[in-house]
């Protein structure tokens, strides 16, 4: 990643704190969003997990649909190949940027989807509480899609910042 252009004082050498700080960051929403991508991508394919999807996908307004036309499973198993997919590109960082540019908007895309569910799936508010509170599953589970999405929207602006640069 070019080491992430880290600048330096000129004078002494030395390495802003806050700029390695953000390097290794950087490099960390990466590594954080294949390794999300290959192990929820990699779960896709086990019947334990497209069972989990059902309520969300069916209560769906954008995805609802699916399960007319492919099987639990089959549906989960190219989602996994989809999820896969979207880290390698988000990975394929390391080879150029236009290859985690790609991976990012498909992951943007992805999670943008994952937060309508918590308008669509019933139960993510605690009864009991009311607004705001949310359940656990699947209520703070969706929710903790809003820092992914704001992680992928990092890693496009980043890797279309680089294209735009070189």
């Amino acid at each position: 990643m070019n080491s992430m252009n880290i600048s330096t004082d000129s004078l002494t050498k030395k390495t802003s704190l806050g700029l390695t700080t953000m390097a290794i960051g950087t490099y960390g929403i990466y590594v954080a969003l294949a390794v999300i991508y290959f192990w929820f991508g990699g779960m896709k394919f086990t019947h334990y997990e497209a069972q989990g999807l059902v309520p969300l996908v069916s209560n769906s307004p954008f995805l609802g649909w699916v399960y007319n036309l492919f099987s639990v499973d089959l549906f989960s198993s190219l989602l996994g190949v989809l999820e896969v997919s979207i880290g390698v590109l988000i990975a394929g960082r390391l080879l150029s940027p236009k290859l985690s540019l790609i991976g990012g908007v498909l992951s943007a895309g992805l999670f943008f989807t994952t937060l309508s569910f918590m308008f669509s799936t019933p139960g993510v508010i605690e009864p009991g509480l009311g607004f705001p509170a949310i359940t656990v599953a699947p209520g703070q589970f969706l929710l903790k899609d809003i820092g992914l999405l704001a992680a992928s929207l990092f890693v496009a602006g980043h890797s279309l910042t680089k294209l735009e640069t070189t």
